[in-house]
């Protein structure tokens, strides 16, 4: 049998006069894991559009898409151009999931949720010639799955192909997040076998890992076990883990231990009435600059997630959501318009308010107001979002929160990463279109090499949010620094594009 599955992308990733970086970081994990349950003897074609040309002129037996909200439009374009031919076509995703009336018409089957168990029940079925037009997922289950099929992926084409998921979803319940919808009729958080997660890790090549579980940190047993297992295997990794986490018990240290250099982190908002809106409870009253010590005295670089345009948000929550960034030496941070996503609680709540302003896939993409906002206009929100990403990667600001750090090494990692990620793009653009992405994973790695620690800070049993202090109450010893460093202000134009990395949405994750 003759297998196509596709990854469809967003237009800009397409462009032929600027390729961003974010588009080639991760391979379609997703699609590779459903590939396992394949047949050897099949004959499968794994295309990622963010990547390369999709070759529409085959003639598969079976096309399968994964579908997220901002690439839905060319999911079912390419779903329609195959059914038009007489191919088969399932659909599955986030996408499919929160709006399976929308995506039905388009496919023959569609998946709702995970596709560890409905995906192979599909295939019996398929081939047996009596496939249902929907299959809805209710066991959850890591246990025994088959080793992804990374023979399919073309590795030379992204900066971090060592991508893995050991977890399924999240133990907290945001009301922005897809997690709820996706995982709804059972469980909404799961992990896998240790001994499982040990082995894919040992299969993968070079030193370099990325997991992109949404929380690594979720089940501490088995985040425990799984660094204790990771001892001696000479891994550096990046990971996502929430402030709570961070500040609890020990975990943190086990992470560092096993290799984690950087870490994706949900601080989101500083307002104790954000948080109760978006049901965040995981981060009231917690302390986010002890959180941040912690992080930066095991070494580990942070990338910090911020979102605007929750109701309590007013003008000022740009320049004091940078200047805090700036002060607390985050590495990187993400930037997000808040979005109401079909099928999350926000959405709902908003639909009910009428507050959605347009059903227009490709403007959710974290980047336009697509909701009727409070305290700031449309204009307010999507001009402060890019002034925020503009400010943070000055050269004076990378340079300012670079100097932050107590240990010499840690300053040029957070300097390099910083700046090598945000002010290079023309160079990342050649070497994307060279197809020599590659190349580039020895340095990654040679800065996410460790940092000597200086003793991690212990959590705070009361910890609190604490509103970002103004740029003249830094530290004696910061100010000292940034006294004796030339100013680079106006060294580049800055880019005002956005950073936001778009965690690989995975249809079995």
């Amino acid at each position: 049998m003759k297998v196509k599955m596709i990854l469809p992308a967003l237009t800009e990733a397409e462009s032929p006069f600027w390729r961003p970086i974010k588009y080639s970081l991760f391979p379609p994990l997703g699609l590779a894991t459903l590939a396992a349950y394949l047949s050897p003897d099949d004959e499968i074609d794994l295309q990622d559009q963010h990547v390369e040309k999709v070759n529409l002129n085959d003639t598969p037996d079976l096309v399968v898409i994964q579908v997220y909200i901002t690439n839905a439009y060319r999911a079912y374009a390419f779903a329609d151009h195959y059914r038009a031919r007489g191919i088969y076509v399932v659909l599955g995703g986030l996408h499919v999931t929160s709006l399976p009336e929308e995506a039905a018409p388009h496919a023959d089957t569609i998946f709702l949720g995970p596709g560890e168990e409905t995906f192979p029940e599909f295939l019996k079925d398929f081939k047996a010639r009596r496939p249902k037009k929907q299959y809805a997922s209710a066991v959850r289950s890591l246990v025994n799955i088959p080793p992804i099929r990374r023979d399919l992926i073309k590795r030379h084409l992204y900066l971090v192909p060592n991508s893995i998921v050991v977890t399924r979803g999240c133990p907290h319940h945001c009301d922005f997040c897809y997690k709820d919808a996706f995982f709804e009729g059972g469980k909404t958080f799961y992990t896998q076998v240790v001994d499982d997660a040990l082995a894919e890790i040992d299969r993968l090549p070079g030193r370099h890992l990325y997991f992109l579980d949404d929380h690594l940190l979720g089940n501490a047993k088995f985040a425990s076990a799984l660094f204790e297992g990771m001892k001696g295997m000479n891994r550096v990794f990046q990971s996502a883990a929430t402030v709570d986490s961070i500040l609890r018990g020990d975990l943190i240290e086990q992470a560092a231990d096993a290799g984690l250099r950087s870490l994706f982190v949900g601080f989101e908002t500083f307002s104790p009435q954000n948080l109760r809106q978006s049901n965040k409870k995981q981060n009231l009253q917690k302390d986010y600059r002890k959180a941040v010590d912690r992080l930066h005295a095991l070494g580990i670089m942070i990338n910090g997630s911020f979102v605007f345009g929750l109701d309590d948000d007013d003008r000022d929550v740009f320049k004091r959501t940078v200047d805090w960034g700036v002060e607390n030496g985050i590495t990187t941070s993400t930037y997000h318009v808040l979005t109401p996503y079909p099928g999350t609680a926000l959405y709902a709540n908003m639909k009910r308010e009428d507050r959605i302003t347009t059903s227009n896939w490709d403007l959710y993409d974290t980047r336009h107001v697509v909701y009727k906002t409070k305290k700031l206009s449309a204009g307010e929100l999507e001009e402060g979002y890019h002034w925020a990403y503009k400010e943070f990667y000055t050269w004076s600001n990378i340079t300012r929160a670079s100097l932050t750090h107590d240990s010499a090494k840690h300053t040029l990692k957070h300097f390099l990463y910083s700046g090598g990620w945000k002010k290079f793009e023309p160079l990342w653009n050649f070497v994307i279109k060279s197809k020599n992405l590659g190349t580039m994973l020895p340095l990654l790695e040679s800065i996410l090499s460790k940092v000597k620690n200086s003793g991690a800070i212990s959590q705070e049993p009361e910890a609190r949010i604490e509103e970002p202090e103004s740029r003249s109450q830094e530290p004696e010893a910061i100010q000292k620094k940034l006294k004796a460093t030339p100013s680079t202000q106006g060294v580049t134009k800055e880019v005002t594009t956005s950073l936001a990395l778009p965690a690989e949405i995975l249809s079995v994750k």
